[in-house]
């Protein structure tokens, strides 16, 4: 029988320190790439790269995880995965080119890829049913709140130290995290049986899940299917799936189990998984761009706007496990509730104007934590219920690969809906601007009246006027796109709830653990 005490905590605190490191590490370079961009002496187009390469090698290793728990036991897998990444940070800080930093975040993403849905195994596979939900808590902490404290550490430390320290920050709790894996961390009591590397699969995984990576990154910036690249990517991220699928299904040892697919409640819990990580991602993406490039607000002004909703997360995780352990009601309805007040969230925000200001994200985003909170931890419990714990391991991982992929559609999904949509607004709101319409006539009546009591000839101020009406035409056009995607994120939420249904009748109840013997 496990012995339960202080060590148990440790293991707590160990793998959420790793969740941390991959969390942050995702978010916390977009508001650095300016930087290398001048400093490295690269483009625009080369330096996106940084974060597509880590984002396709993170998510093919997501996949690989359940395997190479079982091939190389779980304690070495998740503290070679440390150690990886660790290393890898080293080495980016050190770059002098931007290939080079490409080269060393794939390292990193290779190495990262495999911390979340291992971290989330072990703590399954550790803890008894009635104190699991306040250690899936705290892990969630880090899984949920990483990706919003990312951009404003990134930004202080961009602002005053240099870009590399964006990634040496990593080191010393690579370090802590690598001595606490060996030393608490313990393999389970049973084992789960590994093939050989079926190097087929792993070729048409690469294509698949990492083409797919690099066209959700990089289709916007080249016009999707317009681009011979992209086309061409597209035709082996088809190959590559399929092929993979195909081969996970024929094969006695697969590499990733799809069969688990299955199983209806995690099947069901799996799609939860992808709308999760489409929502986080996506709101997270467009609220400090709509801040910034909207409304006029600094990175550390954007920062300090998403940390009240992150702290209202963090405070709602121990809640909801405590109250997961008592079993008053079943997981269902705290994630139930959890994705209405998501919809609640985006339902707000789709009513913003011109004149929001930091107030008026405030609560929005309290009730966008607290929904995030109350989501978490009901889904996994709900998805990896009917798992045996010997599955479990490859149950994170699918689970994982495709809250990664949820984020990144999120993401690219957001991009292109928000630059299509705002020449659609930008149309409508420009036809009512003319000479034609006395209140646009008017407007720019006063415009011109304005600059030519500055000096300007007449054909310039008017010139002038009918700049400054367009540039009024196009930030209305971008609110009205912001709020429009607000609306939409919010809509998969909602539509969750009835989709809920589906695990009603049956019983739900933590993955037993494994006993184990912890020294």
């Amino acid at each position: 029988m496990m012995k339960l005490g202080f060590d148990k905590w440790i293991v707590v605190l160990t793998v959420t320190v790793a969740a941390l490191l991959q969390t942050i590490d995702s978010s916390i370079v977009n508001v650095t790439l300016n930087q290398m961009m001048g400093n490295l002496g690269a483009s625009l187009g080369d330096i996106s790269w940084v974060v597509t390469g880590y984002a396709a090698a993170s998510a093919v290793m997501i996949t690989m995880s359940g395997w190479l728990t079982a091939k190389l036991g779980r304690r070495n897998y998740f503290a070679a995965s440390i150690i990886l990444f660790t290393i890898a940070s080293i080495f980016c800080g050190t770059s002098t080119n931007v290939w080079e930093l490409v080269f060393f975040r794939v390292v990193q993403g290779i190495g990262g890829g495999g911390l979340l849905t291992t971290a989330q195994s072990i703590l399954i596979q550790t803890f008894p049913k009635e104190d699991l939900g306040i250690a899936n808590a705290i892990f969630g902490m880090g899984v949920i709140i990483g990706p919003s404290i990312g951009p404003t550490l990134g930004g202080y430390i961009t602002d005053n130290l240099s870009w590399s320290w964006v990634f040496y920050i990593n080191i010393p709790f690579g370090i802590l995290a690598t001595f606490l894996t060996y030393t608490y961390i313990k393999e389970p009591a049973e084992k789960v049986t590994a093939g050989g590397m079926d190097w087929l699969a792993l070729i048409l995984l690469t294509m698949g899940i990492g083409g797919l990576q690099i066209i959700l990154e990089k289709g916007q910036e080249n016009d999707w299917f317009d681009s011979g690249f992209i086309v061409g990517m597209s035709i082996a991220a088809g190959i590559g799936i399929l092929g993979f699928i195909w081969r996970q299904l024929t094969v006695k040892l697969p590499i990733l189990d799809l069969k688990l697919l299955l199983q209806r409640r995690f099947a069901v819990g799996t799609l939860f998984n992808f709308i999760l990580g489409f929502g986080l991602f996506a709101s997270v993406f467009i609220i400090p761009v709509f801040c910034q490039t909207i409304l006029g607000f600094t990175a550390s002004q954007t920062g300090l706007l998403l940390m009240p909703g992150s702290l209202a997360t963090g405070f709602m995780m121990p809640v909801v496990g405590g109250l997961m352990s008592k079993n008053y009601i079943s997981p269902i309805w705290y994630a139930a509730i959890g994705f209405v007040l998501f919809f609640g969230f985006c339902f707000d925000l789709s009513a913003i104007s011109l004149a929001a200001g930091p107030d008026y994200f405030f609560w929005p985003l309290i009730v966008r934590g607290v929904g995030m909170g109350l989501i978490f931890i009901p889904l996994t419990t709900i998805t990896l219920a009917d798992l045996k714990n010997v599955e479990i391991p490859q149950g994170s991982a699918l689970t994982g690969m495709i809250r990664q992929l949820g984020g990144t559609f999120g993401t690219a999904i957001m991009t292109t809906y928000i630059s299509t949509r705002t020449v659609f607004h930008s149309s409508r709101l420009g036809d009512n601007v003319s000479l034609y319409n006395p209140l646009s006539a008017e407007r720019i009546r006063q415009y011109t009246n304005l600059f030519l009591s500055k000096g300007d000839a007449l054909m310039t101020a008017t010139n002038k006027a009918y700049g400054v009406m367009q540039g009024a035409v196009i930030k209305q056009a971008l609110v009205m796109t912001y709020a429009d995607a607000f609306l939409i994120i919010g809509s998969f939420f909602l539509i969750c709830v009835p989709l809920l249904l589906l695990f009603i009748g049956r019983k739900i109840q933590a993955p037993a653990h494994v006993e184990m013997a912890m020294d």
